[in-house]
């Protein structure tokens, strides 16, 4: 709580006639600490140098009168919130309009009245004492909030890596396989981004939180038998179905934990969307649901892409690596078919970057 007790504050007067100068100084110098200005140009120094606590300022001086003082008080970062009392005697109201207008918060009127001054001044003092320490307080809770917010995303970030530990665990045939997918997202909406039709939704953040949800796209597999998902050869057609159920028991795994926190929040969103439908194809042949076209989420169009470029340059048990040169030619002879016609344009625009990123991430 603000109290006054703790130090006194400072005043700075200005006025150009030596008298008021001396009374006001008088007047004040008992509770409060005071600086004095005889023009404009020495009052913006003293402010500048030290600013004040409330400032009390006469209107009529020659060279530089109290409005462009104000003014220029309001427009410097350290002294904009210093309260000014216009001392004056205009009673227009279209010079208090003026007043209010460059940021004065109250008027005393000559001939000065002791008493008016006193109670003015304390009332300004203490309604900036306030507001300091709300100031104070809002500052303090932001970086509490900031806080638990790093905390949360550190959390956040360790669930991810456990589950995609769990994954990887179960099939260690993987390597890089989710460092160069999720970077492979980022690069894709960083390109789409540039269209103006996505510009309002592929937002920085929400690139963020796309690319840190893209790793759990195949955290289903953990729910796959060993003898199917490890299996070194080719699948049967029963033992295929099994292993297509990985995406639906990807997005019920996330959406179980949505329900059990008690809301999804935009990650679980991303990932439940990219979990769930990154085998869905562009013409509706694919699955668990056999979505078309734009119904099939941003984020797992996005995923499609970035898995099946990476699964063609993977060695696998039952395959030999793809040379980069055929797998861009398969994602080209996809486009409309199997991925979105337009991540496929960005895929051609950013396809020197990918190359460089697959190379540099090669498994050994």
């Amino acid at each position: 709580m603000p109290t006054s007790a703790n130090k006194r504050s400072t005043i700075l007067v200005v006025d150009d006639t030596p008298a008021n100068l001396t009374l006001l100084a008088n007047l004040l110098k008992e509770q409060y600490r005071i600086k004095v200005a005889n023009n404009g140009i020495k009052a913006l120094e003293l402010a500048a140098a030290a600013p004040p606590d409330l400032v009390l300022l006469d209107i009529m001086m020659p060279e530089m009168d109290g409005y462009e003082v104000c003014r220029r008080l309001k427009l410097d970062e350290a002294t904009r919130k210093v309260p000014v009392i216009f001392l004056t005697a205009k009673t227009e109201v279209e010079d208090e309009e003026l007043g209010f207008s460059v940021g004065a918060v109250d008027f005393i009127h000559k001939p000065i009245s002791p008493p008016i001054v006193a109670a003015r001044v304390k009332i300004h003092l203490e309604i900036k004492s306030w507001h300091d320490f709300l100031q104070d307080q809002n500052a303090w809770l932001q970086k509490q909030v900031e806080k638990r917010l790093s905390e949360i995303n550190h959390m956040q970030d360790a669930s991810i890596c456990v589950m995609v530990s769990l994954a990887e665990f179960r099939d260690e045939s993987t390597g890089n396989h989710i460092r160069r997918t999720q970077e492979c997202v980022r690069m894709l909406a960083l390109e789409l981004a540039k269209l103006p039709h996505y510009s309002e939704l592929l937002t920085p953040s929400y690139i963020e939180l796309m690319s840190k949800s893209a790793p759990l796209h195949d955290v289903g597999k953990i729910a796959i038998p060993d003898h199917i998902l490890l299996k070194p050869g080719k699948h049967t057609p029963e033992e295929f179905a099994i292993m297509k159920t990985h995406a639906q028991r990807g997005y019920d795994m996330l959406k179980r934990a949505g329900d059990h926190m008690g809301e999804q929040g935009e990650f679980l969103t991303l990932a439940m969307e990219i979990a769930g439908c990154h085998h869905e194809k562009w013409d509706g042949s694919g699955y668990p649901n056999g979505l078309v076209g734009d119904s099939i989420p941003l984020s797992a169009r996005l995923m499609a892409v970035a898995d099946v470029f990476d699964a063609l340059l993977a060695r696998r048990p039952y395959k030999e690596p793809m040379s980069i040169a055929q797998a861009t030619a398969i994602i080209m002879e996809g486009k409309g078919k199997h991925f979105d016609p337009e991540v496929v344009e960005a895929f051609v625009v950013i396809h020197d970057d990918l190359k460089r990123m697959a190379i540099q991430w090669a498994d050994g």
